[in-house]
């Protein structure tokens, strides 16, 4: 991004009616970030510190609550120790690679996530996984304000209220500024949660044992906590390219996609075993067990602190900033995320959606406060169900359909509706796939007739059925359209 002075204000006049407010330009020669879902040209796609995306997908998942959804696997679905760690393990495997490979969009198409899905679901279809996705992501930052208070809260004479309000603003502000504030806090935010953690494990590890569960693992317990896994890692894809945007065009995919897969899978895969091994062994140290009462995994961590005394409740209050490296990444796609939902509000400088989103989080946060653990684990099991619909139909369209090449894409053509897909073979192939996807689910306030005899394998489907009907569904679309 330029100065005003450098580069004829390209950002700001690319914002209808911005010019014109004195507000928003002062805040631009600020450094805060004007543009919303608007392409970024190849002029200014001038960003070569390409690691910046590694430092991003790291800090934004080395937080409280990736341990916490390790946790899941022993608590949730009865896992063992080395069941749980491998299917944490597999499962990432997987399902890192559509946010990295989705990263690798920024630098070649200048378009955000969703704005570049318009060329799949069309401009107004697109509507529906804007929708899911915003959903999605203030319910991730729900989680994380939740956690952080608690985490915040275990420190001193504060309530989780008063917590989940500090970690919210805190989160507002670097998310407010936009990428270039964003990009250098994610760079620096990973290291002091590294240091929590390796004070638990240096003082704590002598207390973590390997219960063997009551019973060997079955595949419904491997596949249904295989979902949860999926529904925190796999929809990171619907953010993907909003951090890459403005990277130079000629860096390599390989490379975008490198730094991407292990800036996600380095901290989740370690965090979410570790929370596994602290849930297992919890019941075995009354200083954990008393700490985890009532699912609270901020207390967890304070009693795995508790030899260093004083020094632990310094460390906590570090872990509970965690959350804000989780929740700032989130915030920023929200704020873009809003402009493709509702078209007309292109126009609405991008920081404004931030405030509103932050506003809305916090209240829903301080209702669903005591109603942690169970929001989680419905929550993640659910969201990865139409997260793998919407990336199945992204890739059979760029590589089918597009032959992966981006040269295949009209930019000019980003907000011109009739010269868009219309969406109907997108929406249309998501839709169908439910048709399995339903009876395939297993979850606690549902369970379908496959989801009973194999465990939840409803984001399989939803990945495999979306592609295979979206093949023939596209080509009507296309003979009958011609886009």
């Amino acid at each position: 991004m330029q100065d005003l002075d450098e580069k004829g204000e390209s950002e700001t006049r690319s914002l209808p009616g911005i010019d014109n407010l004195s507000f928003s330009r002062r805040l631009y020669t600020w450094g805060v970030e004007l543009r919303g879902i608007h392409p970024v040209s190849v002029e200014d796609r001038t960003e070569k510190q390409f690691s910046k995306i590694f430092f991003i997908w790291l800090s934004a998942n080395t937080s409280i609550l990736t341990f916490s959804t390790g946790t899941l696997g022993p608590v949730a679905f009865g896992l063992g120790l080395r069941d749980a760690c491998l299917t944490i393990l597999f499962f990432n495997l997987l399902c890192a690679a559509p946010p990295a490979y989705f990263s690798t969009w920024g630098p070649k198409l200048g378009l955000r996530q969703m704005c570049a899905s318009r060329y799949t679901f069309g401009y107004y279809g697109v509507m529906v996984p804007s929708l899911l996705s915003l959903v999605s992501g203030i319910g991730f930052c729900i989680l994380n304000s939740i956690l952080g208070g608690q985490a915040l809260a275990s420190v001193g004479n504060i309530s989780w209220t008063v917590g989940i309000v500090i970690i919210a603003v805190i989160s507002l502000v670097v998310s407010f500024c936009g990428l270039k504030v964003l990009s250098w806090y994610e760079r620096l935010a990973w290291i002091p949660v590294l240091l929590v953690f390796l004070v638990a494990v240096g003082v704590g590890g002598k207390n973590f044992v390997n219960n063997p569960a009551a019973a060997p693992a079955t595949a419904s317990q491997i596949l249904t906590f295989g979902a949860t896994i999926a529904g925190f890692t796999l929809t990171w894809a619907a953010f993907g390219a909003d951090y890459t945007a403005y990277f130079h065009p000629s860096v390599s995919s390989l490379r975008v996609f490198s730094y991407s897969y292990l800036g996600l899978n380095i901290p989740i895969i370690t965090l979410q075993c570790l929370g596994a091994a602290a849930a297992i062994s919890a019941p075995s140290v009354p200083d954990w067990d008393a700490g985890y009462a009532g699912g609270n995994v901020g207390g967890l961590v304070d009693g795995m602190l508790h030899p260093v005394g004083g020094f632990g409740k310094f460390l906590m209050v570090l872990l509970s900033l965690s959350v804000t490296a989780s929740n700032a990444p989130t915030i920023y796609s929200l704020s873009i995320g809003f402009q493709t939902l509702v078209p007309p509000l292109v126009v609405v400088p991008r920081y404004v959606f931030s405030a509103f989103a932050t506003a809305v989080i916090i209240p829903l946060s301080i209702v669903g406060q005591h109603k942690f653990y169970s929001a989680l684990s419905n929550f993640l099991g659910v969201i990865g169900y139409w997260a793998g619909a919407w990336v199945s139909a992204l890739f059979v369209e760029h590589l089918y359909f597009r032959k992966g090449n981006f040269a295949n894409y009209e930019i000019r053509h980003w907000n011109v509706p009739s010269k868009l897909p219309l969406g109907a073979a997108a929406l249309g192939a998501s839709a169908l796939s439910f048709a399995l996807v339903i009876p395939s689910m297993s979850q606690v306030w549902y369970t379908g007739p496959i989801g009973r005899r194999t465990g939840d394998i409803g984001f399989e489907f939803a990945l495999v059925v979306t592609a295979l009907l979206y093949i023939p569904l596209r080509h009507l679309e296309k003979h009958w359209r011609g886009v």
